[in-house]
């Protein structure tokens, strides 16, 4: 077994002695003693070489690295190697590492506690929460610092004992711990230090990364003292509070709430106005996103005027402004009138209600583009009839991005006006705004565009000839079809393509169609074959299988590819034959075609090549292959998900989580709560487990009645965030479960629902529940809503 070598240069020296260390690594067990004593060696490569050959070695070294740590301890580089080898060690050491914890001297027991923390210890817990309270300090504060990287919600009243003990070398550890536990007790301790100036920033930050509507009142509190340092602290806390909140349950409107209540306070909003004065564009973003929960006249004027702010704040100031709704709907008026073209830009995505018609007409005269298109976008939204004619003639802009926003603005009006429009500027207008007429009157496909359509056939524009085609398959009057089939006989190539493709979009079998595409397949023209491919595996054509398997050997790749995907649009064996060899090919871009076909046809008999597919060393294949295989109910699919779920590349990952999230069934509820529970990200994981599908519900509650108190909150946040009646009453069962940590989360939870239902049953539990400590969080969530 060797390690791997350091990437530094080395000198001869080193380079001797770490071919030592892969010698000594090699021999296993006998070579450990050897490995142990160059754990001191003056070279931190040679050093990094030991580490990682020792911790490769597993269970063969690591009673040796915990009698070393124990015995020789005359070398501080010797015990900072041995910690790392014990950290990265593939063996399970969490017991004899916690049989260190109880060795008499206090530096061992420090190490012992920051190797359990390194390693995410979860079983290690309960004891690094008794050393928490150890009579050194070095002891305690190294393991507030391990219950900070395993979790520290299951410690919380040692955590609490730690940040009230008044020793500020455990306090000051303790409480950004605390804060992260989300647990509804840390709120009270936390809050207790904003008055001790030793530890009030720290204090407030803490409160933030609760996540806890309790911890709304006292940050905003701090609002009122005379420092705009402690102000922004306190705004930035309101902020990561509000995400964090966000996070767990899918909304922030309880936070909000809670702030507007709040900052009813004499002077809270303009505090925080005037703390933006000191702060960095990050801090100021912040703020504005505070601000926008607060509302209220003062706070519009200032977002109004941070519009002119550089782009990362006025973005968050237009973002606040959107969030408050039609209070700020004249006042956003009123920017947009009176402002320039980056305003505007801002402003235009929150205008809404037909009253904003002409002030957004406006902006389509606008010198810069986006904003003109951004005005196309929101007259869209508007949905004003009578903005028809300001948008008609943005068919003639010269940036592309407003012609298609006009055109997507027109095509969300519709009506008689928008018909005469469209037809007039098809007979009349310029070449470009022919062209985006006829593609309105194809999206509409009136009666009276077919008359237009074969006018257009006989077009100077080729690009216009080209729209009037598409036009005509669109069209379902009686003469569309035979001008399309004689058009698929043009002198043009380019124009017999376009003629190949349109056929494919009449959704007709009609046999004038499927003749004429068959005889595409035997063009002298590649994208002609290409579209005609295309086109009857959109009809499905089953007939035609053999002939489009014929141009799997095609001299042109596209043509190729476009018969592996018209394949998998078509039934039968000899389609299904046809993809299964093309699956095996050389070209990489056919390849991967084969396998989305294989996934379209799910076959049952196809799903090894599908699995195949995932150990490619490509990427793309593997992408693919997670894609294809998604479809198929067979027992092997979900743990090769799963598997997928662990691949090096995020893209890969991401997927395969997306449509585990999407699998009904407890086992893919399951599979999703070990990934949860293994990964270092978990809200996109959270996001995913809150996907409510068939079998998600139960497969939580099902795990509820065994998770501990960092896993618990996680599932009840999932429960929370389908809002979904079912899912509210799985929340109200967990608060039943046997299991205390379940009806801990779950009384966290249901009061951050806040339904009345929902207090009901926590006010009960407060009061009934068999367990103190079920007792003490409920009391303390409720006390929230007081």
């Amino acid at each position: 077994m060797s390690s791997r070598r350091p990437p530094l240069a080395l000198s001869e020296p080193e380079r001797q002695r770490v071919e030592l260390v892969d010698r000594l690594a090699a021999s296993g067990s006998p070579g450990v003693p050897g490995l142990i004593e160059m754990l001191a060696d003056p070279s931190w490569s040679v050093r990094r070489a030991v580490v990682a050959s020792l911790a490769a070695l597993g269970g063969a070294a690591v009673e040796a690295l915990c009698d070393c740590l124990g015995a020789r301890r005359d070398s501080e580089a010797r015990i900072a190697a041995t910690v790392d080898a014990l950290v990265a060690s593939l063996a399970d050491v969490d017991g004899p590492v916690l049989a260190l914890t109880r060795d008499p001297r206090a530096a061992i027991v420090a190490d012992a506690a920051q190797i359990l923390g390194r390693r995410g210890s979860t079983g290690a817990v309960s004891r690094l929460a008794e050393l928490t309270s150890h009579d050194d300090d070095n002891v305690a504060v190294a393991a507030i610092e391990a219950l900070g990287r395993v979790g520290g919600r299951a410690a919380v009243d040692s955590l609490v004992e730690a940040v009230t003990s008044g020793n500020f070398f455990r306090v000051f550890p303790a409480i950004d711990v605390l804060g992260r536990s989300g647990d509804p007790r840390a709120i009270g301790p936390l809050s207790s230090l904003l008055d001790d100036p030793r530890y009030l920033l720290e204090a407030a930050r803490a409160l933030g990364r609760t996540g806890s509507r309790s911890a709304v009142a006292p940050l905003v509190r701090l609002l009122g003292r005379p420092s705009d340092a402690v102000a922004r602290v306190s705004a930035v806390a309101l902020a990561e509070l509000r995400e964090r909140y966000r996070e767990r349950y899918g909304t922030v409107e309880p936070i909000d709430e809670a702030l507007r209540s709040e900052a009813l306070a004499p002077g809270a909003a303009r505090r925080l106005s005037h703390s933006l004065a000191g702060s960095d564009p990050a801090e100021q973003a912040m703020i504005c996103s505070v601000l926008g929960a607060i509302g209220g006249e003062d706070v519009l004027l200032e977002l109004t005027r941070l519009l002119d702010a550089e782009p990362q704040v006025a973005s968050a100031a237009a973002d606040a402004l959107g969030r408050l709704s039609r209070s700020a709907d004249a006042r956003v008026l009123a920017a947009l009138r009176d402002g320039d073209s980056a305003r505007r830009l801002l402003l235009l995505p929150l205008v809404r209600g037909a009253a904003a018609a002409a002030d957004v007409e406006a902006c389509l005269d606008d010198p810069d583009p986006e904003v003109r298109a951004a005005a196309c976008d929101a007259l869209g939204r508007i949905a004003e009839p009578r903005s028809a004619r300001a948008l008609f003639p943005l068919l003639d802009d010269p940036n592309p991005r407003v012609v298609h926003a006009a055109m997507t603005a027109i095509q969300c009006l519709g009506g008689a006006e928008v018909e005469a429009l469209a037809l007039s500027a098809a007979r009349e207008g310029t070449p470009a705004a022919r062209r985006s007429a006829l593609r309105i009157l194809a999206y509409f496909a009136p009666p009276s565009a077919l008359p237009i359509f074969i006018e257009g056939l006989r077009d100077p524009d080729l690009r216009v000839r080209e729209r009037a085609i598409h036009g005509l398959a669109s069209c379902a009057e009686p003469g569309a079809i035979e001008a399309l089939v004689s058009v698929a006989a043009d002198p043009s190539g380019r124009v017999r393509a376009v003629a190949m493709r349109a056929l494919g979009q009449t959704s007709q079998r009609d046999p004038r169609v499927i003749e004429a595409l068959l005889a595409g397949l035997r063009d002298e023209d590649a994208w002609v074959r290409y579209y005609a491919c295309q086109s009857l595996g959109k009809l499905g054509w089953e007939a035609a299988a053999g002939a489009i398997a014929e141009r799997l050997r095609d001299e042109s790749g596209q043509v190729r590819v476009a018969a592996v995907e018209a394949l998998s649009g078509i039934k039968g064996d000899l389609a299904l034959a046809a993809l299964e060899a093309a699956a095996r090919e050389s070209d990489t871009d056919m390849r991967r075609s084969a396998l989305i076909g294989l996934g379209i046809a799910g076959r049952e008999a196809s799903l090894p090549t599908l699995l195949g597919a995932l150990s490619s060393s490509d990427v793309a294949t593997r992408l693919v292959g997670v894609s294809a295989i998604s479809g198929f109910s067979s027992p092997e699919v979900l743990p090769a998900l799963v598997r997928a779920a662990g691949d090096a590349d995020e893209s890969v990952r991401a997927a395969a989580q997306s449509f585990i999230a999407g699998r009904p069934g407890v086992e893919a509820t399951r599979s999703l709560i070990a990934l949860l529970v293994a990964s270092r990200a978990p809200a996109p994981l959270l996001a995913a487990l809150a996907t409510p599908v068939p079998g998600r519900i139960d497969g939580i509650l099902g795990a509820l009645a065994a998770a501990d108190d960092e896993l618990a909150p996680l599932l009840t946040a999932a429960l929370a965030r389908m809002r979904l009646p079912e899912a509210h009453a799985a929340l109200l069962e967990a608060l039943q479960l046997p299991h205390a940590p379940a009806r801990k989360a779950a009384a966290t939870t249901l009061a951050a629902v806040a339904t009345r239902e929902a207090f009901a049953a926590v006010e009960h539990a407060s009061r009934t529940d068999p367990d103190p400590e079920v007792r003490r969080v409920s009391a303390s969530v409720l006390s929230q809503w007081a």
